[in-house]
């Protein structure tokens, strides 16, 4: 079989910069991933064949895995006439369509085929609404469809571990939805600012991440980002989309700019706000180059691949805890905050979807429930402690007497404060934060998501992508250690453990005694509350590096701690 006869799937009218040499070069496997980052192979079609049949061969397998003889065997090695409706999608794909790309017409006949006996040798499979566009992308460097199926085979067959390249069950693709979320919430603030103040549900909108880089980019673009994630694994999906979703956020915001009315008002249905990204990445390729794509892509500082593996398994664990294998109505995965039923006296039903939108996915599946309020509870730090105990995650708010609102994500029990006795001493994880709703909403994370030089750049084996400086792991550098607690019991991915870092005071969290409870510390406090809860302090502290909440020295007219209930248990 010769990488000549590749390409007679392709409709060359749609590649017009493509060029197909006389004579192929050979591919040079000294420094692929150079290759596929720089594009070397995209102006030559049968170069490109090489390097996936190179690439794709390479990938360990399962021992009976179906290869190019096996589709021959049961599909015939010609090409039929029947239309694509003779072979109905699998009901994995969850009506994911088929792109055409560049394909001629009649090839999309040929990739119905090829996933339809992909169901059929693979029954495991339940959930991969990513799997047509794959094979759409493959067929244009096959030789014919039985290579095609043997690609797509072998990267379902992958058994390498540690090694992950495509989602096969609705608990794998839903938890890397909530890691996409994560990742947004951290490191594409602005944009996620943006779609939470659009959209009804972020998770929903965010349901669609991967269909942005594989099913709606064009060709040109499509094709590059399969260069590199074949070379470089999983984690290119998620640069790649992250890098959409800032440069959506930037055509949003050169519309604003340029006077052009908004397309939707600042509340909308999540759909609407999923078909406008949809529209944006679809004619990326009139702003966007795929060069300039991926640049973007690969210049935000994200965790390692084995950090990523831990947020993932923790969401994970989070569905199944919460009876979320199988696919379910949507309405089991959304924010559960009933309008109709929340009740606080401090923020609005708007205003906690907002806050909401900033906690870590696997917690923002629960719904708010009120643990203490000093309306009722009275104003004593001993009950506030006795209704808080137990509950982890939290949340603080605080309105004062100045009509200010502020508050904190506190990820660690208040029970924790009891190992240093009577001694001020602070625990809790990076995944604390503080905030403020009023006079304007804003959200100070650990210092060492923002300044990543505050931690010690070392170097481990994880680490792996170039261009992170010492891992850059949720903006610091890591020394992994395995944490000595279950996985759902701690932020696997910022725990102060994870990072050398050069002060202890950047990970000063939470604390709590007999007189006082206090959020962020070093130099200044972001909250001080007094044994009374009538009386805070706040400024600029080390942990947060955060201005003042509020006034610096307020009078709290009222404080609410809210929990996260399970609203998701199988019914």
């Amino acid at each position: 079989m010769s990488e000549e006869d590749c390409g007679g799937f392709v409709d060359w009218a749609q590649l017009g910069e493509t060029t197909k040499p006389s004579t192929p070069a050979k591919l040079d496997l000294k420094d692929l991933k150079t290759q596929a980052r720089q594009g070397q192979w995209s102006r030559d079609h049968a170069l490109h064949c090489q390097a996936y049949r190179h690439l794709i061969q390479a990938i360990p397998c399962r021992t009976v895995t179906p290869d190019a003889e096996v589709y021959r065997d049961l599909m015939g090695a010609t090409a039929t006439k029947k239309p694509a409706s003779a072979y109905p999608l699998p009901e994995f794909v969850d009506n994911s369509p088929v792109p055409r790309y560049a394909l001629k017409a009649e090839a999309v006949v040929s990739v119905h085929r090829v996933l339809s006996c992909v169901a059929g040798q693979f029954p495991d499979i339940s959930h991969c609404p990513a799997l047509p566009a794959i094979a759409a992308l493959l067929l244009h460097f096959s030789s014919n469809e039985a290579q095609c199926f043997e690609h797509v085979s072998r990267m379902l067959a992958c058994n390498e571990p540690g090694r992950r390249l495509l989602d096969q069950t609705y608990l794998a693709y839903q938890s890397s939805c909530m890691t996409f979320g994560d990742l947004a919430n951290k490191y594409c603030p602005a944009a996620h600012k943006l779609v939470v103040g659009t959209a009804h549900d972020v998770l929903e909108v965010y349901s669609d991440w991967q269909r942005w880089v594989l099913g709606d980019l064009p060709f040109a673009h499509a094709a590059r980002v399969l260069d590199v994630f074949l070379v470089e694994g999983y984690k290119v999906l998620y640069r790649v989309a992250l890098a959409l979703l800032k440069f959506y956020r930037k055509h949003k915001a050169a519309a604003a700019a340029g006077g052009q009315p908004q397309q939707q008002p600042p509340q909308q249905d999540s759909v609407v706000v999923r078909d406008d990204i949809q529209a944006f990445v679809q004619n990326i390729g009139a702003s966007v180059t795929a060069e300039k794509l991926l640049e973007k892509a690969f210049s935000i500082r994200l965790f390692s691949r084995k950090e990523i593996t831990l947020l993932q398994l923790a969401n994970e664990r989070s569905l199944q805890q919460k009876g979320i294998t199988v696919k379910q109505k949507r309405r089991n995965v959304q924010l559960a905050l009933n309008p109709d039923t929340f009740t606080s006296e401090i923020v609005s039903a708007k205003e906690m979807r907002d806050i909401w939108s900033w906690i870590p996915e696997r917690f923002a599946l629960c719904q708010p429930q009120l643990l203490f309020t000093t309306a009722t509870h009275g104003c004593s730090l001993n009950r506030f402690y006795s209704h808080c105990e137990g509950y982890e995650p939290s949340m603080l708010l605080i309105r004062t007497t100045e009509g200010e609102v502020c508050g904190a994500f506190l990820s660690t029990d208040w029970e924790e404060r009891k190992r240093g006795g009577n001694k001020l001493s602070f625990f809790g994880t990076g995944e604390c934060f503080v905030f403020r709703m009023k006079p304007e909403m804003e959200r100070y994370e650990w210092v060492v998501i923002r300044h990543p030089e505050l931690a010690s750049a070392v170097k481990t084996s994880s680490q792996e992508e170039e261009g992170e400086v010492g891992g850059q792991n949720s903006g610091g550098s890591s020394s992994l250690q395995q944490p000595d607690r279950p996985l759902g019991e701690l932020s696997p991915f910022l725990s102060a453990r994870h990072f050398n870092l050069n002060s202890r005071n950047t990970s000063m969290f939470m604390a709590g005694n007999f007189d006082s409870i206090i959020v962020g510390g070093g130099e200044g406090n972001a909250l001080y509350i007094d044994s009374e809860l009538n009386h805070g302090r706040t400024g600029r502290c080390t942990t947060f590096d955060n201005p003042p909440l509020c006034a610096e020295s307020f009078q709290v007219a009222l404080l609410e701690a809210w929990g996260f209930q399970d609203a998701m248990a199988p019914e």
